[in-house]
């Protein structure tokens, strides 16, 4: 019960955090101003857009727009790789900073039998929760925090982490290179690809997981 009164907190706080900035973030990062923004930044525009997708973690950026731009200003491969970069670094982020708790302040907070169960549901299925995650609103941060109090095993987060970032992030990079005409496609390649990468990455973890238990 405590582990989801703590999921149902953090998506209140993150909630909270789109209803007092949330317009202001969408009018100002509309896809021309985003481009903007970017440009503003020089030969540092980069770098920019990848502690701008970061702060998503407790701002309400629309980083789909970010990626839409990032695609217009540097291609869909560039502009794909730098919004891959910032929508993980978000999440390693959540991740390690809750992790870093510590097991004996997670059990606290959860209690000992929901931190036993949290532990349990990321270890068998925390692959595929983190990956269909990234493609929704709000969960992305909710679920890398939980991910990390629960202590979810790091390689598995991060592989997981990265499968279902880079899908959102090139497909949108792609959309904004081709002229942004039909963003529900980006929207289905994404959800489409993500599993996709994930159940092909998840089977050469388990399979390097038994090699090393032999």
């Amino acid at each position: 019960m405590r582990l989801l009164w703590l999921f149902l907190g953090l998506t209140a706080v993150v909630l909270i955090s789109f209803a007092i900035w949330g317009d202001g973030f969408e009018s100002q990062f509309t896809v021309e101003g985003s481009i903007a923004w970017l440009r503003s930044h020089g030969n540092w525009a980069w770098f920019a857009a990848i502690m701008l997708l970061a702060s998503d973690l407790v701002l309400p950026i629309p980083s789909t727009v970010v990626f839409t731009a990032l695609g217009i200003l540097y291609g869909p491969w560039l502009g794909g790789l730098i919004g891959t970069v910032g929508f993980a670094l978000g999440g390693f982020i959540a991740y390690g900073a809750c992790r870093g708790f510590g097991e004996r302040i997670a059990q606290r907070l959860l209690g000992d039998r929901d931190y036993q169960r949290g532990r349990q549901l990321f270890e068998k299925a925390g692959g595929w929760i983190v990956v269909l995650s990234r493609w929704l609103p709000v969960l992305p941060e909710v679920i890398s925090c939980i991910a990390g109090l629960t202590r979810m095993p790091v390689a598995q987060y991060s592989i997981a982490l990265i499968c279902g970032s880079a899908p959102v992030a090139f497909a949108f990079a792609v959309l904004g290179h081709a002229g942004r005409d039909q963003p529900m496609l980006a929207v289905i390649a994404s959800m489409v690809m993500a599993p996709i990468l994930w159940f092909v990455a998840g089977k050469i973890v388990k399979r390097h997981e038994r090699a090393a238990e032999n």
